[in-house]
C-alpha cells in the first residue's frame, strides 16, 4: 500500500512497541488511517452515530498531490473508502459520497437510504472522468447504489477542499481535527446543530422549572 505525502510531521504518531519492550515507536499512517482517525474525531466532537449522515468530498488528484481534476486514482480512492467503512462500522452513521462538478455534485449513497430520507433520484452512473475517483469508487462497492440530487447532512468530511456546505444542514459548526492533512490534501470537517430561536428570553436546556417571566 502506497503512503502518499511529504507532510510526514502530520502523519507520525506515537504508538506502543509491538515486540513488547515497551519503548515508544514513531509510525507513519496509512491513508486509510489517516481517514479513520479524522473521522473518529469528528464523530466524537459532533456526536455523529446511528441514524446521522455524513458525507463525504473527495479530491483523490489532491491527496495524491496534483491539482484537484487533475490525476485523480481509484487506487486512493479505495484507500480512503476503507478508512471511512471502518469508521461508519465503529460509530453507526451513514456514509454518503459526493461526485464532483461534472455530475453537479450528486451524492452516492445506498438505495435504501435514499428511500429512508425521501431523497430525489437523479441518474447517472460515476466514473473516474464523470463524477470523481471516489465516487465511483463508492459507487462500485455499494449494494445498491444510486444518486441523491442533494442531501441534509449531519456532518461532513472534506479532503482536497472540494466545498461540501451545499450538503450540510444547518447550522454548519467547523471542526478542526488534529491531523490538518490527509495524503497531500488539505482536511475540513464540519458537524450541524439545529438553529436556535428565540430573544433574550429563550432556554436552550431543559429545566425544571420555567423562569417567572411569561410569553402567552
Amino acid at each position: 500500500m502506497k503512503h502518499y505525502g511529504k507532510r510526514t510531521e502530520d502523519k507520525i504518531f506515537a504508538a506502543p512497541d509491538p515486540s513488547g519492550s515497551g519503548r515508544v515507536l514513531a509510525v507513519e499512517l496509512s491513508i486509510a488511517e489517516q481517514t479513520l482517525l479524522v473521522l473518529r474525531e469528528l464523530a466524537d466532537a459532533g456526536g455523529i452515530g446511528p441514524g446521522k449522515v455524513l458525507v463525504v468530498g473527495v479530491s483523490t488528484s489532491e491527496v495524491a498531490g496534483a491539482r484537484i481534476g487533475t490525476g485523480g486514482a481509484l487506487e486512493v480512492a479505495e484507500q480512503l473508502l476503507s478508512g471511512v467503512r471502518e469508521a461508519a462500522e465503529q460509530f453507526g452513521f451513514s456514509p454518503v459520497y459526493q461526485c464532483c462538478e461534472h455530475l453537479n455534485r450528486a451524492i452516492v449513497m445506498e438505495r435504501s437510504l435514499l428511500e429512508q430520507l425521501g431523497l430525489t433520484e437523479v441518474s447517472a452512473v460515476p466514473i473516474p472522468g464523470a463524477g470523481g475517483s471516489m465516487g465511483a469508487a463508492a459507487y462500485r462497492a455499494m449494494t445498491d447504489p444510486v444518486l441523491a440530487e442533494t442531501v441534509q447532512a449531519h456532518a461532513g468530511i472534506d479532503i482536497g477542499e472540494t466545498l461540501i456546505g451545499m450538503h450540510l444542514r444547518r447550522v454548519a459548526v467547523p471542526f478542526r481535527p488534529s491531523l490538518r492533512y490527509i495524503g497531500e490534501a488539505r482536511v475540513n470537517a464540519a458537524y450541524t446543530r439545529p438553529p436556535l430561536i428565540g430573544g433574550e428570553r429563550a432556554v436552550y436546556r431543559k429545566q425544571e422549572e420555567s423562569g417567572s417571566k411569561l410569553c402567552d
